[in-house]
């Protein structure tokens, strides 16, 4: 049995049985690469070493809160695995992302792609990554001792889906 392709929950993988479900009989596939995302302590972006001195660190991250519109955000990454599997020559794509209360070092994501050839792995895997970043329907919300904030789209996400042609204004 085929597993779905995208799945949004509250409960944790496990990667090796992601991927053993994913390449399960088929016979056509010589490449799995497979992307696991995870909650960290900090909401950084690299800096320049002349801005590292000058700010100071980055407030440690408590938990993350993950929001999304169920039915809506199902269908965004369908469509996200649908133009993968028209750019690249791959077999089969899975896509897991968790919602709800996440702690540091909790796995947020999982985008695992089957292919003959590494290569076309590695770029739909990577593809789909960007993709997810910017396009998906995810709000994400930071408790930090602070308090708690939504955190806002990334110049780098949108720049990072635009090697692959699309454009996203969302930072």
């Amino acid at each position: 049995m085929n597993p779905a392709r995208v799945t949004i929950q509250t409960a944790d993988f496990n990667l090796a049985d992601e991927v053993a479900a994913l390449r399960a009989n088929d016979p056509r596939v010589g490449a799995v690469c497979s992307f696991v995302g995870t909650v960290r302590d900090r909401n950084s972006t690299p800096r320049p070493d002349t801005e590292r001195a000058a700010k100071p660190p980055d407030p440690e991250v408590m938990s993350m809160e993950l929001e999304h519109y169920p039915g809506m955000t199902e269908k965004s990454i369908e469509a996200m695995i649908d133009a993968a599997h028209r750019r690249f020559d791959i077999y089969g794509a899975r896509v897991i992302h968790r919602v709800g209360l996440l702690q540091p070092l909790d796995q947020i994501v999982l985008v695992a792609v089957t292919s003959a050839h590494r290569g076309q792995s590695f770029q739909a895997c990577e593809f789909l990554m960007d993709y997810l970043k910017t396009q998906a329907p995810f709000w994400k919300k930071e408790q930090t001792p602070e308090g708690a904030h939504w955190v806002d789209a990334r110049v780098s996400d949108d720049a990072a889906l635009a090697r692959w042609g699309i454009a996203a204004g969302n930072a």
